[in-house]
């Protein structure tokens, strides 16, 4: 069974648990500290949340040994078909975790028909992929691997076999998941990319507000976090990630452009229509072009257009000002040593060659 069809029911159950809409999302919360009541008084809209140092996930403990493995798994280009791609390629972690392109080049230079989100904190999400059709970032590592239009591997089989034929990576299984008679599985690379990614988090100057640096927002920033808050922003951009969850393209004023229909196309339910995963905040002024479809290169722009498709409000030149200034300030500081590339194992005797076809 694919990956579609399979969480076809999961995707929709997570949809309509997950995400209530807009008329039914709390308009009140805790504050989180006495700053953010300071800004905003008794009357508190929003309550925001500092990043976690990094997202866990039971069913997949983070060890070392496991990091390692994902680090090297992420940077492999082996792992596609004609050995020119890896997870980076697309989700450059040196560039905010983007390429900077509407759409990404796959095999044999494809166009994909979605932008490329950041991977920077996304483990915090509810759901992965625009439509929200993998759980969890173990599961959404193993989609662009073998879809053809990306690195185009022919089979979950033939990436195991690649794996395999290569001893450096049989002995990192090994050290990653002791104790299985035969650890190099599909499944194990997605736990081990995935335990790589929910450390790639990435604290700002808010998160130190947050703790109680009142200096760390500059006037204007403050402004813009009580109307990002007043506005409604928050309503569908919250928890520490600022996004994640599920919700409607053009939920107050229809969104013109619909050629691609969201989760609709994974469940093919009418009331599913544009619907998509609400993309992080955070590092989002570094993460242009945005929107599913890259179709909007600045940020103020999809400031104003998410302003009164989402929340039938025109924004003023100065609520937009103050958005983007406080938009900056979740502009998180890489961890550079943490994403260094890696030494890579060399091939084996048996290991395939590149395949352009």
């Amino acid at each position: 069974m694919s990956i579609r069809h399979s969480l076809r029911p999961l995707i929709a159950t997570a949809v309509l648990a997950s995400t209530p809409s807009l008329a039914e999302q709390p308009a009140a919360s805790t504050p989180v500290n006495a700053l953010q009541a300071h800004v905003f008084g008794t009357n508190y809209p929003i309550s925001f949340q500092q990043l976690p140092q990094r997202y866990e996930n039971p069913a997949n403990p983070i060890t070392a040994e496991k990091v390692t493995l994902g680090r090297m798994l992420y940077f492999e280009t082996r792992l596609s078909k004609n050995q020119d791609l890896s997870c980076n390629s697309c989700h450059d972690l040196a560039q905010y975790g983007v390429d900077g392109k509407p759409f990404s080049s796959g095999h044999k230079k494809q166009l994909g028909g979605r932008n490329s989100p950041t991977v920077y904190n996304a483990a915090g999400h509810h759901l992965q992929f625009w439509d929200g059709r993998a759980p969890n970032v173990e599961e959404q590592a193993k989609g662009p691997i073998l879809n053809p239009v990306e690195m185009a591997m022919p089979s979950s089989e033939h990436v195991v076999a690649t794996l395999k034929s290569i001893p450096g990576y049989v002995a990192e299984f090994q050290k990653a998941f002791p104790g299985e008679a035969d650890p190099v599985t599909y499944d194990n690379l997605g736990r081990a990319i995935g335990a790589f990614e929910r450390q790639l988090v990435t604290p700002a100057r808010f998160d130190k507000y947050l703790a109680g640096n009142e200096s760390a927002l500059n006037e204007q920033e403050k402004r813009g976090m009580k109307r990002f808050a007043e506005v409604g922003c928050g309503l569908c951009h919250n928890g520490p990630a600022f996004g994640g969850g599920m919700q409607r393209l053009g939920y107050m004023v229809e969104y013109p452009d619909k050629k691609d229909q969201g989760l609709f196309e994974q469940t093919h339910r009418d009331d599913h229509r544009m619907i998509f995963r609400v993309p992080t905040l955070r590092n989002v002024a570094r993460t242009a072009p945005y929107f599913h479809d890259g179709s909007v290169k600045d940020l103020p722009t999809a400031v104003r257009l998410m302003g009164w498709h989402q929340l039938a409000k025109k924004l003023s030149d100065e609520e937009v000002n103050d958005l983007v200034a406080f938009l900056g300030s979740l502009t998180g500081e890489l961890p550079t040593s943490y994403i260094a590339r890696p030494a890579l194992p060399p091939s084996g005797p048996s290991t395939p060659k590149p395949d352009p076809t």
